[in-house]
């Protein structure tokens, strides 16, 4: 299996530096032929205005959305606004680029800046935890999921209700970092959808 991490801004290295550990050939995705290949691709956080204009200047839309297409896609927290439909009261994306594959509704910042980062332990049913060892997970000025839609399904809510995570398809969104926890299992999941 051969997994690709969105390397044009943000916290690919930690994604890369998980799939390897789990014995997956990972590389590092900077221009569309970069693509080819892969069995399924994650978009990291960063600023995801960023990830959008830079995808934008390398002509990188059409190609990652003729990928999303046909394969899994991955997109933790800028990675999960990038890949919504749409972003803030669902007017505008506020000239943000946005792949506007899945169709979910997110709320940009919404848990604060940078100081107002936290750590929760979230039960997630699809990767088999609970009570027996919920997953750790790292928000850091993190997106809100308000709405998902379609064939969406919210598979993590905050102890509040609020979701966090979800899933269409072979598509998974989380609000929340996996690779800065060292626990891999949304990694093993995601290689499960990509297989």
């Amino acid at each position: 299996m051969k997994i690709g991490v969105l390397a044009l801004q943000g916290a690919f290295i930690e994604h890369i530096k998980i799939l390897r550990d789990l014995g997956v050939e990972a590389v590092e995705v900077r221009l569309p032929e970069d693509l080819e290949g892969l069995d399924g691709l994650i978009i990291p956080g960063g600023e995801s205005t960023t990830i959008g204009k830079l995808a934008t200047m390398y002509h990188f839309m059409e190609p990652l959305r003729e990928f999303a297409a046909r394969k899994a896609m991955w997109g933790t927290c800028a990675g999960m606004i990038f890949m919504a439909k749409e972003i803030g009261d669902g007017r505008s994306n506020h000239g943000q680029p946005l792949l506007a594959i899945m169709d979910i509704l997110v709320d940009r910042n919404a848990f604060g800046r940078q100081v107002d980062s936290f750590e929760v332990d979230l039960d997630v049913p699809v990767i088999n935890n609970g009570a027996v060892a919920p997953f750790p997970a790292v928000f850091i000025r993190a997106p809100r999921l308000v709405a998902a839609k379609g064939d969406t399904q919210v598979i993590a809510r905050l102890a509040d209700g609020t979701a966090v995570a979800a899933q269409e398809g072979k598509w998974l969104v989380t609000s929340f970092h996996p690779e800065l926890t060292g626990d891999n299992r949304f990694h093993k999941y995601f290689l499960k959808l990509a297989a």
